[in-house]
Parts: C-alpha cells; structure tokens; sequence
C-alpha cells in the first residue's frame, strides 16, 4: 500500500514536471530569431536590424520604407502582443478575446466607430504615408511568419495570432485618443450635469480658477470673488440610478487605477487591464507629463537643452520602445510643400543621411519623442478643448445603427444612434450628439515622421503644424541654441470652445475643420520654456482653445520655479527637476493639519511628531507626508464627494471636476459655512479632525491591520511602485517573476517626480542636439514582452535607482540583415 501511494505521488510529480518542461519548451522556441540573413520581396535595398545588449532597435536601410519594415519586424518580435490589445481595443473587438466580461468595454468602443474611420483615414492620407505604413505592416507580419510557436502571451491566455493591417496602425493612433483625451469626452459632461442640477452659482464655485497658473506669458485668469453659494438640496436617485454606499474619492489609493494608464488589478485575465487602460475616467488630479527647455543662453554648449518625461500606466512591457532609423531621405525644399505632396522624390533633387533616436510606439512607424542631433522634441498633453457636446433638439432625426458584438459565448448586437454631429448619448431624458477631432479625417496622419529631417527649430514648428495626434504641448530645441513651443496635432477650428454642452442652434452649418491658428512661443525674453498639462496658453486664447481638463497647475509652478534657480543648466540638472518631489502643493495642508491637531495633544501627540519631521517631499522615510496626503483627499471627499456621486448617478463621470478643486475647497476652509456641514458636525474643525481620523484608521485598516503600527506608514511603502506584467497574478508559483521589482515610493502627484503604485515617468529624456552623447533616456522597463528574452527587464534598475542610461545605443551583439528577393 505504501509503496503504491509513493509511486503515485512520484508519477504526480514527473506529470507536473513534464507540463512545467513542456511549457518552458513552448515558451523557448516562441523566442524570436535576433540574427541571420533573410531576403525578402517587400524591401528595395540591403536593410538591418540590429541590437545592443539593451535590446535596444537598430536600424539601417536605404530609404524610410524599408525602414518602417524592419521597425515593424522589431516590433511584431517584441510587443506584438501589445500592439494587439491596442487595435482590439479602440476596435472594440476584446470580447472575441475573452468573452462577456469585455462586452461593455467593446460598447464604448463602438460608440465612436474607429474601425470604420480608420480606413477613412488611411484613404485620405498622402501617398508617401499610405506606402509606410503598407512596409511597416508587411514587416510585423513578416516577423509573425517567422513563430513556430506563438507568442508568450498567446500561449498563455489561448488566443490566436491575425495578421496586421495597414489601417492597424491607425487603430493604435486611436487608442492614444481614447488615453490622452477620453477625459475631455466626460469633463463636457460633468460640467453640463453640474451646471443643470445645481445653479450657476454652484458651477462657478467649484470650477473657478486658482492661484495655481504657469502660463508661458505670465497671463492669468481672473480670480473667483463671489460668495461661497450655499450647500445644494440633493437630487432624490431615480429607479435607475445607483446610489454608491460611500462618498467619492478625490483621488485612488495606491490600489486604485488612474486614465491613461496601463493598471491592472483584475479579477479576470486580459480584460480588467484592458478596461482602466482605456476607458476608466476615475484620474488623479494632475497625473499629467512634464516637458521643458532652454535656449542655448543657459547651456555651456550654447546648443538648446529639452527635458521630456511623459507621465502613463506603467506595466510590463513598458508603452516606448527604444529605436534608432538610419536611412536616406529627400529633404523638403519646405516641410508645407513635402507634405502636400503625394511623391516626396520631386519635392528635392538631394538626399541626406537621416538618425533619429528615441522612443517609437509599436504599432506605429517613426520615432515618437527624440532627436535627430540637429533638433530635439518632446510632447505633454496640452488639453486644448477639442470635442463639443451638442444638445439636441427634440425634433432632430437621428438613425440607429446595430453593431455585432462577437464574443467568446455568444454573440450581442448593439445599437448605437448617430446624427449629423456624431453618436448620440443619452443623459437624463436628453439627447447629446459627440463631435470629437478624433471623429474626424484630419485627425491621424504620419507627419511625425518629417521631424526626421528637420535641421532647425523653425523646420520642426512647420511638421508640428501638421503633425495629426491628439493635440500636444510640442517643445523643440536645436542645436544653434533656439528653443519654442506650440500645441501640436489636429485641433479642432472654431470661433468659440465649449465648456459645458451646446445647442444645436448655435451650430453653424459647415464641416469641422482644422485650425491652422495656432500660437507659438520661439525664444522667450526668458530663455525658458516648460509645460505640464495645465495652462500654456495666453488667457486670451481661452475662450477659442477652451479648457479640456488642464491639470491645477502646481507642478507647472513648481517646474517654472526651479528653471528659474540657475543660469546655466546641463542633462543632470535637468534630471534632478524631473526628480524633485518637494511638497510644495501640500505645504498649507500640513500647517492646516499640524494646526488642529494641536488643540488635542494627548491623542494626536505622535501624529504630530510625524508631522513635524515629514520633510517637506514625497520621501520614501515620511509618514508625515502620508498622513498629510490622506488627510487633504477625505476632506475633500467629505465636502464634495455627495454632490460629485449625484453627477455620477447620471450616467456622467464627475472625477474629471476634482482637478481644479482647490480653490473651492479653501474657500469653504477660510469662511466655514455652516450649511456645508455635515448633519451632526457642530464646526469646520470637527469636520477637518474627524476627516483626519477617517484618513488615519482606514490606512492603518490598509497597511497595518493588526499591529496598528504607524510606521508602516512610511510614503515608500504605502505608494510603493509596482511594475506588473498583466497575467502575473494568472500564472501559478511562477507569475511574480514577470513583474519588476517593487520599488519604494518616491513621488507622487502636484510635483515634478509624479509616481503612483502603478503610474510616472514613461520615460525620462535629457538631451542637446549636437552632444548625444550626454544624452539620457531611462525608460521604467525594458523591451520585449518575452519573459525569456535577455531584453524582459534590462533597464528597469537604472529607472528604479534614478540612474541615467545613455541615450545611443551599445555595442551590437545581435544583427538581422536583409537583401531584396530576386523575383527571377
């Protein structure tokens, strides 16, 4: 008998060894082949690819076209899975993937019908960008020919690989819509919804402006003056509304997911991350990216210096990709002219040696943010207004239009009204119409390819003009020492932005168009340039570019500050302000908090020791910090959170009103009136310290449940960074390790250093055209998804201790060649 049961278990444990061996072959022949000699039909001159021991992409072909197919090749090697979900998921196709679960997700895809302007799109662009993303595409599927055995991805979730398309690549540009400006599509709303139930008096009150503003010619916006309106009657929740069993939230804890990011705390594989990634509203106030510049009056090298780091979601694999194109180009006898131009070879009769260095996007051709050593270019969001809300009359015809949902159970049709402006929603009995750039033509090209070759700041201003995504802060340095900024990508031309949604009436009977009235700063007075998601542009441009969600504005304040402290900067200093997570926003609440606390000293006598030494900054060591973030995020909850979840059980997103609440909360801080006191709250400061008392138990709930120990407290632990790969909690005794090491926390919002649990600095860029070699990029991760490859998490020690990974790529040590296939 025992011997029976020892075999037994031994034959258990050979079984699961050979699944484990079987699995760990699978993955091993799904590695992709780094080195050899192809030929191919789909380029026109040798062409290679190589890496460095970074994995780091480069390349070198004869013209652009072969070198969008060898950086599709890199790509669909690397990160096709996530080129994937980026396509499935503007396309609203991720139900097929993993069932009903995504069924909603696919709704609010559908709602905007991005499959069917994607070939719109590709049919109006220009000959030249038709061809590179027709080579870009015949490259990632050459790269898929290659697998014997899918992708780690596909063998872990069961999926099954489809080619790519040319129109993929503009489904991708869509998906960077949905991130960059899906906000703006609720904050319209939310204004609207805030604006009808409770007066206008309300509405000025919480969306009025703040102290906080950095314009780039010092403008401001008026201050807000009127009285503090009283506290509103609530709206009894109708049948069909859901009433949440506790208050709003300013911002998510640690555990919470933030827009535009790639966080995944799912209960299913795949969908839940795909889900926050794209769709979920609920932002941090002023999660934003940071980007900056001087001229070359305050370099040692008189050469423009640029800062960009673009704040996202952070996962494995990480958003960038690091790539170098080396190719041959015809320069543009104006950059306007090239791009008009269906065949760029009769635009010049020369042709010059193009390198640009950067970061690219998979999906897409062409380097994102980089420099080709005579110009630099960064972007952040600029958050122009670029959609208006149109309410639509009850007469107004409309027509329905049944969408196919294919899930992995059964298929569902959806119905989605549309009008003349756009798709319809419907929001409390009325009817509102959509019309966003991203539904438009104009809204996606290739244009960002012509940076390449450009030589000085003025030629880089002329692609920014016509550079099509969502609309960036664009700041452009060279190597004579200019440096300028302009918002660029597609925005939309009208006379007047809207805040909160307009009537039908007011509609003039045109076609949108793009505007070709944009501003643009070249060379300030004060050598100085910088932007971070709040307000760049003059206040007297607000009324036609409008508001589309600006951050509050303190990071920029506290970025403009610094570049105000030297005279002469270099790429190290530059990296110590995208590092300064001083608490300058916080200061006030620290003193508000330090202040009440003291009129209770027994009880609060080692909270005010940690407040005393909480350094002033977001510090891995601060308790103090913790406590003062927490306490500010219940106060706010406690005083808006039921007016703001009465906006949400209309079916809007309200989170978008919280990053310019600010001023209202001080104001209602300062006077203390009594109407906006809680039921059974005799005073402000009740309210305050019984806000504090929340914050403080439900952290300790959190991250010290049974010794109630406060140093456990510490900012590093409670906002620790955690890179995770999204199947690592799927995959039995072995999942963890496809995530990055945790780091302790250092950071957080309303500063420069923006990090959250799951959310910073995408990448960290540093650079002066004509000194590369000083240049940094460190990126939170490394580039290929493959778990096995030596290129999984390369580079995530150097972003995780602050380090600075140069900008050139290494010593080559793995080379793919390819010739042109002899058709004969």
């Amino acid at each position: 008998m025992l011997n029976w049961i020892k075999w037994l278990v031994l034959g258990a444990i050979a079984l699961v060894v050979l699944a484990l061996g079987g699995v760990y072959m699978a993955l091993h022949l799904s590695l992709p082949t780094l080195d050899g000699n192809h030929a191919s039909s789909r380029i026109t001159a040798p062409a290679t690819l190589a890496r460095d021991n970074m994995g780091h992409a480069v390349i070198n072909a004869q013209d652009k076209f072969d070198a969008a197919y060898a950086l599709g090749f890199a790509h669909g090697q690397d990160r096709f899975f996530q080129m994937d979900l980026q396509r499935r998921s503007a396309s609203g196709r991720l139900a097929e993937w993993v069932g009903d679960v995504a069924l909603e997700i696919d709704k609010n895809a559908r709602f905007h019908q991005f499959s069917k302007r994607a070939v719109k799109v590709f049919d109006s662009l220009p000959l030249t960008q038709k061809q590179l993303l027709v080579s870009y595409s015949h490259g990632v599927n050459a790269a898929l020919d290659e697998y014997t055995v899918p992708p780690f991805e596909y063998i872990a979730a069961g999926l099954t690989l489809s080619p790519w398309q040319p129109t993929d690549s503009i489904l991708v540009a869509y998906s960077m819509y949905l991130d960059l400006q899906g906000g703006q599509i609720e904050i319209d709303l939310a204004r609207t919804a805030l604006k009808e139930t409770y007066g206008t008096p309300l509405y000025n009150f919480i969306t009025q402006p703040s102290r906080y503003q950095a314009a780039l010619d010092g403008s401001e916006l008026a201050l807000y003056h009127a009285d503090v309106p009283p506290y509103p009657i609530l709206p009894e929740p109708t049948s069909s509304e859901s009433t949440p069993s506790e208050p709003v939230s300013p911002e998510p804890s640690s555990t919470d997911s933030v827009s535009g990011g790639d966080n995944i705390h799912s209960v299913a594989p795949i969908t839940t991350e795909i889900s926050l990634q794209t769709y979920n509203a609920e932002e941090l106030p002023d999660i934003g990216s940071n980007n900056w510049a001087v001229t070359g009056n305050l370099t040692t090298t008189g050469s423009g210096l640029l800062a960009n780091d673009m704040h996202l979601g952070l996962r494995v694999p990480i958003i960038w990709y690091r790539t170098q194109l080396n190719y041959k180009d015809a320069p543009r006898a104006t950059i306007s002219e090239a791009y008009q131009s269906p065949d760029v070879s009769g635009v010049s009769s020369s042709v010059t040696s193009v390198s640009v260095t950067g970061v690219s996007l998979p999906g897409l051709p062409g380097v994102i943010v980089g420099t080709n050593n005579k110009v630099a270019w960064g972007f952040t969001n600029a958050n122009l207004d670029n959609l208006d809300w149109i309410a639509l009359a009850d007469d107004t015809p409309t027509q329905m239009v049944d969408e196919v949902i294919v899930s992995k159970e059964v298929s569902h049709t959806y119905t989605l009204e549309l009008s003349e402006y756009g798709p319809v929603k419907h929001v409390n009995g009325k009817r509102y119409a959509l019309n966003w750039v991203a539904h438009h033509p104009f809204a996606v090209n290739l244009a960002i390819v012509n940076l390449g070759t450009a030589n000085t700041v003025d030629d880089a201003i002329e692609v920014g003009k016509d550079i099509a995504i969502p609309t960036q802060n664009m700041v452009i340095v060279d190597d004579s020492g200019s440096a300028a900024w302009l918002p660029g990508g597609a925005v939309m031309n009208r006379e007047q932005a809207s805040f909160t949604a307009i009537d039908e009436n007011t509609i003039t009977p045109t076609a949108p168009t793009r505007t070709t009235n944009l501003p643009v700063v070249k060379n300030p007075s004060s050598n100085r340039i910088w932007t971070a998601n709040a307000r760049v542009i003059s206040a007297d441009d607000v009324a036609r570019l409008g508001d589309g969600g600006y951050a509050l504005g303190a990071r920029g304040q506290q970025i403009r500050d610094r570049l105000f402290e030297k005279d002469t900067f270099n790429e190290n200093d530059f990296y110590a302000i995208q590092l300064d997570n001083h608490a300058q926003f916080l200061l006030p609440w620290q003193q508000l908090l330090s202040g009440l606390l003291l009129n209770d000293n027994i009880e609060f006598k080692a909270d005010l020791a940690y407040l005393r030494k909480w350094g002033e900054c977001a510090c891995e060591d601060s308790v103090g910090y913790t406590l003062v973030k927490h306490f500010r995020k219940e106060v706010v909850s406690q005083l808006f959170g039921k007016i703001l979840t009465s906006i949400d059980n209309q079916g809007v997103q309200s989170r978008s009103l919280l990053r310019g609440i600010e001023p209202a909360v001080w104001q209602l801080i300062h006077t203390q009136p009594d109407s906006w006191l809680p039921e059974g709250t005799e005073s402000f400061d009740d309210l305050l310290v019984d806000a504090y008392r929340r914050a403080k138990h439900t952290l300790l709930d959190e991250y010290s449940p049974i010794e109630a120990n406060m140093e456990d407290l510490r900012w590093g632990s409670v906002n620790a960074l955690t890179v995770k790969h999204p199947f690592s909690k799927q995959i039995p005794f072995v999942g963890h390790k496809l995530n990055m090491d945790t780091v302790e926390g250092f950071g957080d919002t309303y500063m420069p250093a923006v990090q959250s649990a799951t959310f910073g600095a995408s990448e960290r860029f540093f650079v002066s055209p004509g000194h590369l070699d000083d240049a940094i990029l460190t990126l939170p991760g490394a580039q290929s998804g493959h778990p096995l490859s030596p290129f999984f998490k390369t580079g995530f020690s150097d972003y995780a201790t602050q380090a600075a990974t140069p900008l050139l790529p290494g010593k080559i040590i793995h080379l793919r060649q390819w010739y042109p296939k002899d058709e004969g």
